[in-house]
């Protein structure tokens, strides 16, 4: 019983390095874009950045946007205030740039509860928009100068219809902060190799493109807005699936979008449920198989560890998985970690593995068959 345990681990933690080891290949492979000398741009675009309860960080995201070396004539910027309780709406509508429209969706709905306000959000957004390309962030992000300049060389030149970009955490110096950030950056790589060899379709919309068209084509959020996650990965995969050679990865230091971190383990918590929640609403399958793939190598070493308290024998075999564990992670990390300039945080990388662990567990089941908070709402 106890070797047949660890065998069925054996083989998870083989496909699972497998599949990292192909993934750091493709990440490595993934040509970094520089827009041309003298490259003057043509694209319209609309920034759209639904923000909830925002007051803290909205003006520091407003400003890094005003920063941009982009024409002020090709570029809007909608942000739509979800029912925020606090001075949200206010510091937007008295922003001094004149292209912030700020919509409110209190006065777009009058209908029943929804269970995805921030799909309307967008949706709305998008149906009064100008722009040829619709550009995503958050509310509590900040971008470089850079962004919307090198975004329209790389649609100019490529013509894609779904753009995914890198996003990091601006974190501090505490554990908690560091742990999110390699946590996240782990995500953004698996991310940028999947995409590009197009074996998945996973993305953050905290830097996102796609155009007008697409989005309209595909039927924009129609089947999928009672999810109330997935205005990026669920809408990506309705694009994908019309035509998956318009789905690109665009990888760039000079499109890196920061944001913040989960500043409580509630918070932190709730986040990763919301995001797990989406798990089996795929059609394509092949994601659904790679993330339980990962949770059950997970929940396997769990069942190790707990079996090795009550066996000591099970102990090397524990620390033989664990171990393993961590290097295959830590090669497919370190070029990851080197393009966004956080190598030194992979010091603490074996030390952040338990936690990761158990999280990757417990948020997994509660995505499937629990619930969660998010900006102050209960989501089922």
């Amino acid at each position: 019983m106890q070797q047949a345990l660890f065998i069925i681990i054996a083989i998870f933690f083989s496909g699972y390095a497998v599949l990292l080891l192909y993934f750091r290949q493709s990440w490595s492979a993934i040509p970094v874009f520089i827009p041309p000398k003298g490259y003057e741009p043509k694209t319209t675009i609309s920034i759209i950045i639904p923000a909830r309860n925002e007051e803290q960080n909205i003006i520091a995201c407003l400003n890094s946007i005003a920063g941009q070396s982009y024409p002020k004539h090709l570029f809007e910027v909608l942000v739509v205030d979800d029912f925020s309780s606090d001075e949200t709406a206010g510091l937007v509508s008295n922003y001094a740039l004149q292209n912030v429209r700020l919509i409110r969706l209190k006065d777009m709905l009058n209908g029943p509860q929804l269970n995805s306000y921030k799909k309307k959000a967008i949706e709305i957004a998008i149906g009064q928009s100008t722009g040829e390309l619709i550009v995503t962030t958050d509310a509590d992000c900040f971008v470089p100068s850079t962004w919307l300049q090198s975004i329209a060389a790389f649609y100019e030149k490529n013509k894609p219809s779904f753009i995914v970009m890198p996003v990091s955490y601006a974190c501090n110096n505490s554990f908690f902060q560091k742990f999110q950030a390699v946590d996240f950056m782990t995500l953004q790589g698996i991310a940028g190799a999947a995409v590009s060899k197009k074996m998945l379709s996973m993305c953050n919309g905290a830097n996102l493109a796609y155009t007008k068209k697409a989005f309209d084509d595909a039927g924009g959020f129609k089947g999928i807005d009672d999810i109330a996650s997935g205005d990026d990965m669920l809408l990506m995969h309705k694009i994908y699936k019309q035509d998956p050679t318009s789905v690109m990865y665009f990888k760039s230091k000079d499109i890196i979008v920061h944001t913040q971190p989960m500043h409580t383990l509630k918070d932190f918590f709730n986040q990763r449920i919301r995001w797990a929640s989406k798990a089996d609403k795929y059609d394509d399958k092949r994601i659904f198989v790679v993330l339980l793939l990962v949770y059950l190598f997970n929940l396997g070493i769990i069942v190790l560890g707990i079996a090795a308290l009550f066996n000591c024998a099970m102990a090397g075999w524990l620390l033989a998985i664990f171990t393993g564990k961590i290097i295959v992670e830590l090669f497919f990390l370190y070029p990851v970690a080197r393009f966004f300039n956080t190598q030194k945080m992979l010091w603490l990388f074996p030390l952040m593995q338990p936690f990761h662990i158990v999280y990757t567990v417990i948020a997994g089941w509660l995505g499937k068959f629990g619930s969660y908070q998010w900006k102050g709402r209960n989501v089922k």
